[in-house]
């Protein structure tokens, strides 16, 4: 007899009818506290060599419901080795079609992030000896928001700031960050100490913990989309903001990056602030600077495909990347990573994963440094 079950850490899916494995009927589960929904992590059973298809009936009412086209579903036997498996969107409806080879397998959106990895990423950043962590307040529903410092915070040094999974469903975001800091972290690593010897990292790898456990796409526990609560956060509604924002404000920021993922376009981007009221071109001098380093170091990084750039003085101030590069006066981009594959390198069985995006976190640490040594250059006497 079969089951579908959502009681773990990011579940969620609504079952609507499992009597017919060819025509298991499924929906798309909202945020708790909002509309957005596209995000799905369910575990299915008793379906060993059973041919089944599984239907999301109300896919056309996604969030993003026009980026299903070229999509595949995750699925892992394990929750360690995750595959891509035959989906497609016809009718309206988003169907997985998958013969599982085993009595228990898990489908999601994308190969997630526990919070249980969470905690671990923050134990194995402590124990490397350069990183303390530090306490910033409580989410809404109690967790709490850590902030990983890595440097020898002198007050000469470039301050760094990289921050991730705002919206929790973009796994793939802390799978980034775990490469980062595990590139960021090593002694025997040269980027990693040229990096350490002019800069001081300010690092929070998962910006919304509640919202990552309660199997969200883009909202907090409050249903607070916090990529939206940047000009006036509070500590009701939106204090993963407000208390990340008041401590960038106490120390000051030199390079911002935050982490996302995309669900439709199927490249590895970012989009900069050239909207903002402070854009001038000395930022755009240090965007060409960090795009250029960042392409030599990872062919998995590309600059045609993207976002379209704001117009002069439309950018909206209440995005975390346009807030503090307009506040800061500094280098500020967020970083995009497909939900689907990346097209320049594809890769059928898996598809952009979490290993790829860790990978990627790992080859960032060359664009930040040569703009930070381009940072150190403006602040020498002439």
């Amino acid at each position: 007899m079969m089951k579908i079950s959502t009681q773990f850490d990011g579940g969620a899916v609504i079952v609507k009818d499992l009597s017919n494995p060819e025509h298991i009927r499924l929906d798309l589960r909202p945020d708790n506290a909002s509309d957005f929904k596209q995000w799905f992590y369910f575990r299915l059973q008793g379906a060993a060599y059973t041919p089944c298809k599984l239907h999301f009936e109300n896919a056309s009412q996604a969030t993003y419901h026009y980026a299903w086209d070229g999509y595949q579903a995750c699925a892992s036997y394990d929750r360690q080795n995750w595959f891509r498996v035959p989906t497609t969107y016809e009718n309206g409806e988003l169907i997985i079609s998958h013969t599982p080879l085993a009595n228990s397998i898990y489908y999601a959106y994308f190969e997630p992030y526990s919070h249980e990895q969470h905690l671990n990423l923050l134990g194995e950043a402590q124990g490397s000896g350069l990183c303390q962590i530090d306490d910033l307040g409580s989410t809404v529903q109690g967790r709490d928001i850590n902030l990983l410092t890595i440097g020898n915070q002198a007050e000469s040094d470039l301050k760094v700031w990289v921050i991730a999974r705002q919206h929790p469903g973009e796994t793939m975001a802390e799978w980034f960050m775990e490469g980062f800091l595990s590139r960021l972290l090593d002694h025997q690593d040269p980027t990693a100490r040229a990096l350490l010897d002019i800069a001081t990292f300010y690092v929070v790898p998962n910006m919304n913990p509640d919202g990552s456990v309660l199997g969200n796409l883009r909202t907090n526990a409050a249903g607070a989309n916090l990529n939206r609560e940047w000009l006036e956060p509070n500590t009701e509604k939106s204090p993963e903001v407000y208390y990340v924002r008041e401590k960038m404000h106490e120390t000051g920021v030199d390079v911002f990056l935050d982490i996302h993922g995309d669900e439709a376009i199927p490249y590895n981007f970012v989009a900069g602030t050239e909207g903002v009221p402070n854009y001038n071109k000395r930022i755009a001098a240090l965007e060409k600077l960090f795009k250029t380093a960042f392409q030599a170091a990872s062919p998995d990084f590309q600059d045609v495909h993207g976002y379209e750039k704001d117009a002069a003085g439309q950018a909206n101030l209440s995005l975390a990347t346009n807030y503090v590069g307009n506040t800061f006066r500094c280098l500020a981009y967020t970083l995009e990573m497909p939900f689907k594959d990346n097209d320049n390198l594809p890769d059928d069985d898996f598809g952009w994963n979490g290993q790829r995006s860790l990978r990627l976190g790992e080859s960032i640490l060359s664009p930040i440094l040569a703009v930070c040594h381009e940072l150190v250059r403006e602040h020498e006497p002439n």
